[in-house]
């Protein structure tokens, strides 16, 4: 598939924030991603469809090093690839030189799948099973996040068994809440995740963790949270976490800051840059440790939720004289759950006429059996019809990672664009897949 020619029409897409670098609208009034046609890419792949321009994850990973470059000599960025589980993201994540945050032992299969050193490769979760913890054993990764007393104590265990120490840091919940949706903060004291400051967790971990034989404190963990547009929580969560270390005389050689770095979801958004986020972090651990720690980051939604946008079809347009219009798509909840989870916002497109103007509002709805699937509601298009390709921009982050079958529909696959060209990187679900587990 080619590119197109370039526009001569005003371009709303061009330079814009929601859509992946690059992206624009071409002389056929269509919009390109990655210089590939969305409507050709429509009828080609199918619909609903997870399209990606893959240079902007690149480009975007090398912003994150690039910023730490210049301010720091030692440094890790770590991919969360919660956000976007599949192998193909692993393996360009690794291709740019980050390392990888994983949260369970699927996550971690794929990492090792594509590619990643063992030793790049950090274990998260607050629950990890003892499965788990031997899958991490059995394949050498480089430190184990503890999040719990329990955990500390059987990995401790584990560790004996295997004959071998393991490095590991311990969460802290620093009890800040940072300005985002409760369901995605993390921070704060009531939080399902690390150890407390407040109620002394913190110090007791730190002291369990010197205290087991085969496990290596090489320093601490703190997240706040995800979809974070402001940055001075981060400079009050490295405070604290001075402040615990200096009380407990910890030698902290890792310092893993977190990630959550917001994204611009609609034009209305306006998040800090990479380069803004990499500098209050770096300054702030300058400014609180002597000496300086390495310094951990681990973007996900910052690093793939714009590089990504979902293509599907119009089915139906339904009026409600009076009331609204629906326009319903061939998707919804089962590709992309934010909007019903936790009312996440987002814009959309008719690809098909990119360039002209939207000029009616409809509520764009899925075709799953809830009444809550909606993916945006008051959207202003293009006068959609059926058999329109519509796009939702900004679901490169976690749109894939909680897919779903919800009434049986098959999972969409993933296409990565570039240059013009384009190549699935994630088939589409079939039919006989839903049923391939069935006994």
């Amino acid at each position: 598939m080619t590119a197109s020619g370039a526009s001569t029409r005003a371009d709303p897409v061009a330079g814009s924030a929601v859509y992946p670098l690059g992206s624009r609208v071409n002389d056929a009034g269509r919009l390109e991603v990655g210089g590939c046609d969305v409507v050709e890419l429509a009828r080609e792949f199918g619909t609903p469809a997870y399209i990606y321009a893959e240079d902007d994850i690149r480009a975007r990973a090398r912003a994150y090093l690039d910023a730490f470059a210049g301010r720091s000599d030692d440094f890790e960025v770590v991919f969360a690839s919660k956000a976007a589980p599949f192998v193909a993201a692993y393996r360009l994540c690794r291709e740019q030189g980050l390392s990888v945050d994983v949260a369970s032992g699927g996550e971690l299969h794929m990492a090792l799948r594509a590619g990643f050193e063992p030793e790049r490769i950090h274990l998260h979760g607050n629950n990890k099973a003892e499965a788990e913890l031997r899958q991490a054993l059995a394949a050498g990764v480089g430190h184990v996040i503890c999040d719990s007393f329990d955990e500390i104590e059987l990995l401790d265990a584990l560790c004996a068994e295997a004959g071998r120490a393991q490095e590991v840091l311990i969460r802290v919940t620093p009890g800040i809440a940072a300005d985002t949706h409760s369901y995605v903060q993390t921070g704060q004291l009531d939080s399902k995740f690390g150890f407390g400051l407040a109620d002394g967790l913190a110090a007791r971990a730190i002291d369990g963790a010197r205290a087991a034989p085969n496990l290596r404190l090489a320093g601490l963990h703190a997240h706040l949270g995800s979809q974070i547009l402001e940055l001075d929580p981060y400079v009050r969560a490295i405070e604290a976490l001075g402040e615990l270390t200096a009380s407990t005389g910890l030698e902290c050689r890792l310092l893993n800051v977190g990630g959550g770095l917001g994204i611009a979801y609609t034009t209305d958004d306006s998040p800090p840059s990479i380069d803004e986020y990499v500098e209050v972090k770096v300054r702030g651990v300058e400014r609180v440790f002597d000496p300086v720690p390495r310094i951990l980051v681990e973007p996900g939604r910052s690093l793939t939720g714009n590089a990504g946008i979902t293509a599907y079809s119009v089915g139906t347009v339904k009026e409600v004289p009076g009331v609204r219009t629906y326009v319903a798509v061939d998707g919804g909840m089962s590709d992309n759950l934010r909007p019903m989870l936790y009312g996440a916002r987002y814009e959309a497109i008719v690809a098909d006429r990119a360039a002209e103007p939207a000029d009616t509002v409809v509520t764009i709805a899925g075709k799953h059996c809830e009444s809550s699937d909606v993916l945006i509601r008051d959207a202003r298009l293009s006068a959609p019809g059926p058999g329109d390709v519509l796009v939702t921009p900004a679901t490169g982050a976690y749109g894939y990672a909680m897919a779903n079958n919800y009434n049986g529909v098959p999972r969409p696959p993933v296409i990565f664009c570039r240059n013009g060209d384009a190549r699935v990187v994630v088939r589409r679900e079939t039919f006989d897949d839903l049923t391939a587990r069935d006994e």
